[in-house]
């Protein structure tokens, strides 16, 4: 024991003699002060985390019947039934069309429009064609799918084979949606085909 006042040890009760002062080899002082640094810093954290602890309100209880706060409450918004575009309708399509906008004029086109001709028209005005908004869109929808890292390193082998080249096909193709509309860059056109349903033919 030694004096808490003058750090000098305390008398031997048993004894009346002092004891001899406690020694720490040089080499072992860096270590010491290592180790009382660490410890320092380990309680300091502690004690942050008791802080925040402390500062946590406590877990909600669920009240008992009768109490407030047991009244039924609105059910939760419920997801769309279908992400299908022709689906949609209002904002939600309009908002679709937007995304599916960009990503035919920034990634399909550029990438896999090739060139127009009588057997491989296309039209600037593609949004305005109901079978051309269905298949791009669902074309759009693979393409985020199967070019998400989750699907493996053959995923956009697998959108090019199942599904762009089949749809490019139907979409411009000589008599598909586009059949009326440009098959010139230097002869714009567009005309939308009457359906079977416009002509009073459907069931």
């Amino acid at each position: 024991m030694s004096d808490p006042t003058t750090g000098a040890p305390e008398p031997d009760p048993t004894t009346g003699t002092e004891p001899e002062p406690i020694r720490i080899p040089d080499e072992d002082l860096d270590d010491l002060a290592s180790a009382l640094a660490r410890t320092i810093a380990e309680v300091r954290q502690h004690g942050v985390i008791l802080d925040r602890l402390g500062s946590d309100p406590e877990p909600p209880t669920a009240p008992e019947a009768g109490e407030p706060g047991t009244e039924p409450t609105a059910p939760e918004a419920e997801s769309p039934a279908s992400v299908f575009i022709l689906a949609l309708g209002g904002a939600e399509y309009a908002a679709e069309l937007v995304g599916l906008g960009n990503w035919v004029t920034h990634i399909l086109l550029p990438a896999y429009g090739r060139e127009i001709s009588s057997g491989r028209p296309w039209c600037s005005l593609w949004y305005e064609h109901p079978e051309a908004v269905a298949r791009l869109h669902a074309l759009w929808l693979a393409w985020q799918q199967l070019t998400d890292a989750e699907a493996g390193l053959s995923g956009p082998s697998t959108w090019h084979r199942d599904h762009l080249d089949h749809a490019l096909l139907q979409l411009r193709s000589a008599d598909g949606p586009f059949a009326a509309c440009t098959t010139s860059p230097s002869r714009p056109n567009h005309r939308v085909l009457a359906s079977p349903g416009q002509l009073g033919l459907a069931a």
